[in-house]
Formats: C-alpha cells, structure tokens, sequence
C-alpha cells in the first residue's frame, strides 16, 4: 500500500472513531441510557462541583397560592451539620424553627413563650419543624437526594411526554421505613436538567392511587452555591390539574 493511501485510511479511521465517540455523547441517543446514569447526567448539571453535601445557604421563597396572601420563608440549610432554620412570615406574624444537634426551638412573632392556643392555631410543634426541614431539604436537594439511602429507583428510563414537552422519565418509591410515597423525575433529554415532578400516595401492595398527590413544573433557575435550583416552581393536583400555588426563589 502507498504511504498516501495508509495516511487516508490511518485519517478515514479517525474521523469515524471521533464521530462515534460524538455520537455515543449526544444526548439524542437518550434512550440507551439507564436510571443510574440519567440521575448522574441530571447532577453533573446541577451540582457539577458536588456543593450539595456541604451545602451551607439561605433560600428566601415567596409563597403564593390562589385567594390568599403571600408568604415568605427564609429558609436556612446547614448540610454539612445537619441544621436547619425556618421563618415564616404572613399576614403580619411570624413563626420560626430552629433544629440543631438533635434539639428544636420555636418562636411565635419573636417569642419563645407562647400558649397552646397559638401553638395549634399556627400549627407550631416540633414534630412539623422537622416535617418542614425534610421538605425543605428533599425537594430543594434535587436530583441530588434521589440517590438518598431507602430510594427504590426502578433502573428503566421511559420517555414521557407531559403538559407539552417531551421528558426522560424515572420512577423511585421508598423502603417502608423512608414513606409510602412514589414520585416520577422528568428530566430534559437535552441537557438532563430536572425540570417537573410527581408524586402519587400508593396502597397496602404499593400500587399507585392515581387520584392522589401533586405534580410541579419549573421555570427558569438560581443559581446558589454553585447549584442550579428551579427559580418557579408551580404545583398541581395529579386528580384534576387543580393549580395550588407557585413558590419563587427571590435570592
């Protein structure tokens, strides 16, 4: 063989080994991928640095539901010592909780002395303190926490379509232990970003009750501690698309 035809070839060789290598890339070829991966992908675009485990910051989030008044809470997040701090303003009171080192403190428009009727009238028991803690942290901490100790990810990746847009789509329910729960992730198949999810309330055998629970769909991102959190986020009954409420990132 000539030496200019062996460089053809060597090149011809080449190229089609870098378009390959291209193709195995492109996020077109979605369908191969598997759970474990798409959750991967999903966090390598929202936490690139991996800032979720040490995560030390303030959400400031405005609440905004149909027939009431806004609410702002401020929500501080201490992954790194397990702490949490919430405060809750509406109507011209506020509430606060305080959990850290296993102990949680509340206050009721700055005081800490307040009688059992105010206590039930907003709800204020520690046993809530830590229910909000773990909402706070579980849905603000995706898709990072869906790879959380408990999680049942089912390893197939279906393709969804859902309120106008196409999705990768992945199933995690819990150990009995975690919640009862079953929620489906719709990520983006371009970039893999999170962008809606889902939540059904399940049977004594696990099935799905399909009148049950909500779905929330994203707009726009913050950025904050180097993760891209979703800016809007605007829930929904599964049962009948009832709109519930829009909660906003103002950081």
């Amino acid at each position: 063989m000539s030496q200019s035809k062996c460089i053809l070839k060597c090149k011809l060789v080449l190229l089609f080994s870098l378009l390959f290598w291209i193709i195995s890339l492109n996020p077109s070829n979605a369908q191969n991928i598997n759970a474990e991966q798409l959750i991967k992908a999903s966090i390598n675009y929202h936490d690139p640095e991996l800032n979720w485990k040490t995560f030390k910051d303030t959400l400031i989030v405005e609440m905004t539901t149909p027939n009431q008044t806004p609410r702002v809470s401020k929500v501080h997040i201490n992954n790194l010592n397990n702490d949490f701090y919430l405060k809750v303003e509406k109507d011209g009171n506020n509430f606060s909780y305080n959990i850290a080192s296993n102990k949680c403190d509340m206050t009721l428009n700055g005081n800490s002395n307040f009688n059992e009727s105010d206590a039930k009238k907003f709800n204020l028991n520690c046993d809530r303190g830590n229910m909000l803690k773990n909402y706070y942290t579980y849905l603000y901490g995706m898709p990072m926490k869906i790879l959380d100790p408990g999680a049942i990810i089912s390893n197939k990746v279906e393709r969804k379509s859902f309120h106008g847009k196409d999705y990768l789509v992945i199933i995690v329910s819990y150990s009995p232990e975690v919640g009862s729960d079953i929620w489906f992730f719709y990520f983006n198949p371009k970039n893999y970003a999170l962008e809606a999810y889902q939540f059904f309330k399940s049977d004594d055998n696990g099935k799905i009750i399909t009148d049950t629970g909500e779905y929330i769909l994203f707009e726009g991102e913050t950025i904050i501690n180097d993760i891209k959190l979703p800016k809007i986020r605007k829930w929904y009954y599964n049962k009948n698309n009832q709109y519930l409420g829009t909660d906003t990132l103002t950081n």
